[in-house]
């Protein structure tokens, strides 16, 4: 199926088809929720796909892996030489050379084809050195300079590949709000894993609003031990996150017909986290919920056909119809989820 997926893209250099098979077994190891999404875009557009996640997951592991002995040092100058490669890659990629790292290479190579802008790179590696300095912030307003450069811009770097039905601009600030809506929901759903790592990313007006302190998240993280209060916070920070979909929502019938049924299920699978926080009482502080394998299953089920539509209406030359039927839960729960899905 590589090689299919290649092929369609029109990357026959070998060196090159190295770097995007690299990317896509990174995809496939590491995000799970990301890849089956991803399964379902047309062939040609996967690879690029797969670069883009393999340069984020690359910077990710350098800031987070707990496996490592590095110290905070040692890892801002893990990023350094990263954004040294980016630029040397990027210079490169415009001269259709190729880079030496397989990750840069495949990107720069997808930066080139799809016109990104290099500032959506550097601003995500902005927002994961202040992940080696930063533990916590104390606004929405605050968090959300940060998100832009770890979330928003992976919205932003996606809009290209997927395309749009409406001019880009018009796009954007939509692409920018779901990367900003999956990071909220992998914040809540990895609370815990990221006290662990001296940060919480639930800014302290959320907390003082309910009564409780960052202290009072990390004895209940050692201990065990449940407050009402800290519930209160996970469930006002999931309506917040809700919202934040709400707004992304319009966009997905921005894109060109045969990438709705790709990130129509991205946004079905991950919103569909916070059900199953909500169901697990909001205790992330001590498991982590995930979605049911036969949600997952349904879900993706139900994509693929999707995608099988839109893609021989694409063959036939037809426009396909902005607004898609619901793809409502099988077992609807409207006050679990008021995001309406109508139009995904």
């Amino acid at each position: 199926m590589t090689v299919r997926e290649l092929d369609a893209a029109g990357i026959h250099d070998p060196a090159l088809r190295a770097a995007y098979a690299h990317c896509r077994g990174l995809n496939a190891r590491h995000g799970k929720t990301y890849f089956l999404a991803t399964r379902l875009l047309p062939v040609d557009r996967r690879p690029a796909v797969h670069a883009l996640y393999g340069f984020a997951r690359w910077a990710d592991d350098i800031v987070d892996d707990l496996d490592s002995s590095a110290t905070p040092v040692e890892r801002g100058r893990a990023l350094l030489a990263l954004e040294a490669q980016l630029e040397a890659g990027l210079e490169a990629g415009l001269r259709r050379e190729g880079a030496t790292e397989p990750v840069i290479r495949a990107l720069a190579d997808t930066a080139r084809r799809y016109g990104i802008d290099r500032v959506h790179f550097t601003d995500f590696l902005a927002s994961m050195r202040s992940d080696l300095t930063v533990g916590g912030y104390a606004s929405y307003e605050e968090l959300g300079r940060y998100m832009h450069g770890s979330a928003a811009v992976i919205g932003l770097q996606m809009l290209p590949v997927l395309g749009t039905v409406t001019p880009r601009e018009e796009a954007a600030p939509h692409a920018a709000a779901l990367g900003v809506a999956f990071q909220l929901t992998n914040f809540l759903r990895d609370v815990g894993e990221d006290l662990d790592r001296g940060r919480l990313y639930l800014p302290a007006e959320l907390l003082t609003a309910h009564g409780v302190d960052r202290e009072r998240f990390e004895w209940s993280r050692r201990t065990g031990a449940r407050d009402a209060r800290i519930t209160d916070v996970l469930r006002a920070a999931a309506a917040h996150n809700r919202a934040v979909y709400r707004d992304a929502l319009p966009g997905i019938a921005m894109l060109t017909p045969v990438s709705r049924p790709c990130i129509r299920t991205a946004f079905v699978l991950y919103s569909g986290i916070l059900d199953s926080i909500e169901a697990d009482g909001y205790a992330v502080l001590h498991r982590r919920s995930v979605v049911p394998r036969r949600r997952r299953a349904v879900v993706a089920l139900d994509g693929l056909v999707r995608a099988v539509a839109a893609r021989a209406v694409s063959r036939r030359g037809e426009e396909a119809p902005v607004a898609e039927p619901s793809c409502a839960s099988p077992s609807p729960r409207p006050h679990v989820a008021p995001v309406r899905e109508e139009a995904l």
